[in-house]
């Protein structure tokens, strides 16, 4: 077996990589990525066009092009598939799992997907097939066909020939999965069972009922997400309404989904409305962020309003605007903070129902602790530069105010964003910011007023 060594991308090889490109020395390419993982040559394949990708791709083994071509992710996938024919395509999707292989067919047109489809192995199109009719974001267009099954009749030596045969397009498992003349599921045998039971049992006598977790075709990926996470599975099989066994879901698809919801979330808490890349078009790049900008902009003006209102106060005492970023900066943190907490524990289901209150009594109780420090540094630096003590106080006390109405507000939005089926995420970005800045002034212009 060959060692996988460490890859780096560095810019000399990839000067040198694409100095044996341009000279077609097919040589130099292939002895470039002799020791190199398919997921790295994907890496590098990025730094590349297409034409040229597909190039390298058409001198290496056709499982490494399968399995590099499964590594690309979808925006690059799309644009890098138009350069091959359907006859090229079929070869690669008939050696891959159903389930990437009807992820890849989703991604080309409709007319190649078809004529794709029409030369596929007749038990790959099968598989396909029944999973192109499931949305993408479920368990049935999450899973994949290839499974190890048996029947509860068969004893343990007709199970284990038969584990020899389906084997075959199921490199990793650790159980099989047993259902009953009509395909039900009903438990699972772990490996080790079969192996120490005597070979004339039958396999409904050491069957696993309780320990067994599914899924449903029609549950959503982030429900299967925490299904496997909650149970620590490896792998799930799904079941259709009739209780029948028609899949299994494995670990590695279930990361794909939480690395996609992390990123989506991260991106809604950044302002950005769209799912873009740093190598988008400029106007997808704008679009995405523009919205957020204007209720930003928006927010800013109805600030400046808002100050205008106090115009008298201001012009009396001008050290009241020195306060304001102050005011408004500490609210904006404190609204995130608290909206982050929240948006966190709402990846737990059980959150909302299993000890609402005494979560949020805890949040405030932050909050109050936190007014109290903030707002007693603030007390004691002003008393040592400007001492004057009435304008002193009443920014102590603003902003002790502040920070607890920003923490509630920060804790009660992503709460009703997520009651009204809107993703809380949207609460730790610039709408809680914008939201608190105006608080924020309110309070501390009020506190002024009624005062000072």
């Amino acid at each position: 077996m060959k060692e996988i060594v460490p890859f780096e991308l560095s810019s000399e090889f990839r000067d040198h990589f694409q100095q044996a490109l341009n000279e077609h020395d097919n040589a130099a390419i292939l002895r470039s990525l002799e020791d190199v993982n398919a997921a790295d040559i994907t890496t590098l394949l990025y730094e590349f066009s297409s034409a040229e990708s597909k190039y390298v791709l058409d001198l290496l083994p056709r499982e490494t092009r399968a399995e590099i071509i499964r590594n690309l992710d979808s925006d690059t996938r799309k644009a890098f598939l138009k350069v091959y024919e359907p006859a090229e395509l079929t070869e690669l999707i008939n050696l891959l799992d159903s389930d990437d292989a009807a992820d890849l067919l989703n991604e080309l047109p409709i007319k190649t997907s078809e004529e794709v489809i029409g030369l596929l192995d007749p038990e790959v199109r099968s598989q396909v097939i029944d999973l192109l009719r499931y949305d993408e974001n479920v368990a049935g267009g999450l899973m994949a066909k290839e499974l190890i099954k048996a029947l509860d009749t068969w004893t343990v030596v007709q199970c284990v020939d038969e584990i020899r045969k389906q084997a075959e397009n199921v490199p990793k498992f650790y159980a099989v999965w047993v259902v009953d003349a009509s395909d039900r599921l009903l438990g699972r045998v772990a490996l080790q069972k079969l192996i120490l039971t005597d070979p004339r049992t039958l396999v409904k006598d050491i069957l696993d009922e309780d320990d067994v977790v599914s899924v449903e075709t029609y549950m959503s990926d982030r429900e299967v997400a925490e299904v496997m996470k909650k149970y620590d599975l490896e792998s799930v099989p799904v079941v259709n309404v009739q209780g029948q066994l028609v899949g299994r879901i494995t670990i590695d698809d279930v990361v794909d989904v939480i690395s996609e919801q992390a990123e989506e979330e991260r991106q809604l808490m950044s302002g950005i409305t769209e799912d873009v890349e740093e190598d988008d078009s400029v106007w997808k790049n704008t679009r995405a962020r523009l919205p957020w900008l204007l209720v930003g902009i928006v927010g800013g003006m109805m600030s400046a309003k808002f100050m205008g209102l106090f115009e008298d106060e201001l012009a009396r005492i001008t050290a009241i605007a020195f306060f304001v970023p102050l005011i408004q900066a500490t609210g904006g943190n404190v609204g995130i903070q608290s909206s982050s907490v929240v948006v966190q524990s709402l990846a737990n289901p059980g959150f909302v129902e299993d000890g609402l209150w005494r979560r949020l009594a805890k949040v405030l109780s932050v909050a109050l602790l936190n007014g109290l420090f903030l707002s007693a540094i603030v007390l004691g630096v002003n008393l040592l530069i400007y001492g004057t003590q009435p304008l002193s106080f009443i920014v102590s006390l603003a902003l002790f105010s502040v920070v607890l109405f920003a923490s509630f507000i920060g804790t009660l939005t992503p709460l009703i964003l997520n009651r009204f089926g809107f993703n809380p995420a949207l609460a730790s970005g610039p709408f809680i910011t914008t939201i608190n800045d105006l608080l924020g002034l309110t309070i501390y212009f009020l506190t002024i007023q009624a005062l000072l």
